[in-house]
C-alpha cells in the first residue's frame, strides 16, 4: 500500500474511533442519569431531539464525566438552541418575552425583595427569567449560586422533552399568566373561548370547531414575537384627545414614576420603559398591534364586530383611569401635606406604584397602608377591569375588576379622612 493509502486508512480509523468514543460517552451519560434523574432521560427519550440523535453533549458539552464534576456540565442558553432554531430565536428576541428579565431588574421593588424570590426564581423571577441575558448578568447569577435560570426556551418547551405540542397547549401559558396581577388564564379558561376549547378537548365538538387558544391570538403561525397594543401597564402615548382622559393618564404616569409629579417632565424611568418596549409610544405603534389583533379576531368574527368589541375595552380603560387618577390624587395630597412622609429611596413625595406592596421603599417600619390599597387598585383590580374586557370575561370585568376598583376608591377616601383627622388631633 502506498503512503497516500496509509494516510487515508489512518484518517478513517481515527474518525471511526473518535465517533465510537463520542457515542460511548453519550451512552454513559444516559445510563448514569437513568438512575440519578430518570425523569430527565424519560423526557429526552420521547423527544424529537432523541429521534434526531441530538444527545447530551450537544447541549451540555463533554467536560462533565462523573458525580464530582457535575458543575462542568454546560447549562445551555438560548444561543445553543439558536444553532438549530434560528428563526424561532430571531422572532423571540423581537418580542416582549425577551424583555422579562430586564424588566424585572428595572423595577425598584425587585431590589428590596428577597433574592430567592427574584434571582432564585420562586417568585417574580420564576416567570421573569425570560429574556436573553448578557454575560455579566449570567455571571452575577452564577456568583449568587443560581445556575438554572439560564434559558428562556425551556419556559414553554420544558426540559428535556422540548416538545412543540407542549408549548402549543394553552396550559403552557398558565404557569405565568395567572394570579394576582395577570389572571389571563383564569379569564380565558372561564370565558367562551376557553370553555369551547375544554369542550372540544372532551370530544363534544367536531375537530374543525373554532376554539381559540392563547397561542393563536398572541403567537399566531408559530411566531415567537409577541406584543400587545396596551401592554402590561395599560398606558400608552400619545395622550388621548379627550382632556379628562389625558389628565388622568398623566396622573397615572406620574405614579409610575415616568413623569415628574411636580413639573410633568419625563424622568429617567421613562427612558427605561422605552428601552424595554413596555408601552406603545406612538399612535402608529399602537395601531400596528391593534390591527394585528383585529386580523386575528376576523378569522372567526366579522371585522366590524372585532373592532366594536375591542373599542369597548378602550372605553372601559378610560373609565377605569378616571377612578384610578382620583385615587392617586387623594394619596398624593397626603404626601403633599406631609401626612405621609416620603421614603428615602422614593424620587418624589408622591405614591410610587412600582414599589408594589413595599410602600416604605423597602423599609418595613414605614409602610403606608393607603398606598398598599392604591397599589392593589392599580395592579390587581384595574388590570382585571381592562384585561377581562379583552378576554371577554364578564365576571372578571365587573366583580373582580370594576366593582373592586370602586370599593378601593371608597376605602382610600375613608382612610384619607381618618388620617387627616388624626393629623389634626396631633397638632
Amino acid at each position: 500500500m502506498n503512503r497516500q493509502g496509509f494516510a487515508v486508512l489512518g484518517c478513517s480509523l481515527f474518525v471511526f474511533c473518535f465517533a465510537g468514543m463520542a457515542t460511548g460517552a453519550e451512552e454513559a451519560c444516559i445510563t448514569c442519569h437513568r438512575t440519578i434523574s430518570p425523569g430527565q432521560v424519560a423526557d429526552w427519550d420521547f423527544s424529537r431531539h432523541s429521534a434526531e440523535d441530538v444527545t447530551c453533549s450537544v447541549c451540555h458539552g463533554e467536560e462533565h464525566t462523573d458525580a464530582q464534576d457535575f458543575r462542568e456540565a454546560i447549562l445551555p442558553d438560548e444561543h445553543v438552541c439558536a444553532q438549530c432554531h434560528e428563526e424561532q430565536f430571531s422572532s423571540f428576541v423581537r418580542g416582549k418575552h425577551n424583555f422579562g428579565w430586564s424588566t424585572l431588574n428595572a423595577l425598584p421593588v425587585t431590589h428590596v425583595e428577597p433574592d430567592e424570590l427574584m434571582e432564585g426564581g420562586r417568585g417574580c423571577g420564576g416567570c421573569h427569567n425570560m429574556g436573553v441575558k448578557s454575560d455579566a448578568q449570567k455571571k452575577e447569577q452564577r456568583d449568587k449560586g443560581y445556575r438554572y435560570q439560564n434559558n428562556s426556551c425551556d419556559e414553554c418547551h420544558t426540559r428535556h422533552s422540548f416538545a412543540k405540542k407542549e408549548a402549543q397547549d394553552p396550559r403552557a401559558c398558565q404557569q405565568c399568566h395567572m394570579g394576582y396581577d395577570h389572571p389571563q388564564w383564569e379569564m380565558w379558561s372561564s370565558a367562551k373561548h376557553g370553555t369551547r376549547w375544554f369542550v372540544k378537548q372532551g370530544g363534544r365538538l367536531p375537530e374543525n370547531a373554532q376554539a381559540p387558544i392563547c397561542q393563536e391570538c398572541h403567537l399566531p403561525d408559530g411566531t415567537h414575537e409577541n406584543r400587545t397594543a396596551w401592554g402590561f401597564l395599560g398606558v400608552r402615548l400619545p395622550l388621548p384627545e379627550d382632556k379628562q382622559w389625558a389628565a388622568d393618564r398623566v396622573t397615572i404616569l406620574k405614579a409610575l414614576g415616568v413623569l415628574n409629579p411636580e413639573t410633568g417632565e419625563p424622568t429617567a424611568r421613562l427612558e427605561v420603559v422605552k428601552s424595554l418596549d413596555m408601552v406603545r409610544l406612538t399612535e402608529e405603534a399602537w395601531l400596528t398591534e391593534r390591527n394585528k389583533m383585529i386580523k386575528t379576531c376576523a378569522k372567526c368574527h366579522s371585522e366590524n364586530y372585532a373592532r366594536e368589541q375591542l373599542a369597548y375595552g378602550d372605553s372601559m380603560m378610560q373609565k377605569a383611569d378616571r377612578l384610578m387618577a382620583e385615587a392617586i390624587e387623594i394619596v398624593a395630597g397626603l404626601y403633599k401635606e406631609g401626612i405621609i412622609q416620603r421614603p428615602e429611596n422614593y424620587a418624589f413625595a408622591y405614591p410610587d406604584l412600582l414599589y408594589f406592596m413595599r410602600t416604605g421603599g423597602g423599609n418595613m417600619a414605614r409602610m403606608s397602608h393607603i398606598d398598599q390599597v392604591l397599589l392593589e387598585m392599580y395592579m390587581k383590580h384595574r388590570m382585571r377591569t381592562y384585561q377581562a374586557f379583552f378576554h371577554v370575561n364578564p365576571d372578571y370585568a365587573y366583580w373582580y375588576g370594576w366593582a373592586m376598583m370602586t370599593k378601593d376608591l371608597g376605602e382610600i377616601k375613608e382612610l384619607a379622612h381618618t388620617m387627616r383627622a388624626a393629623a389634626r388631633m396631633e397638632k
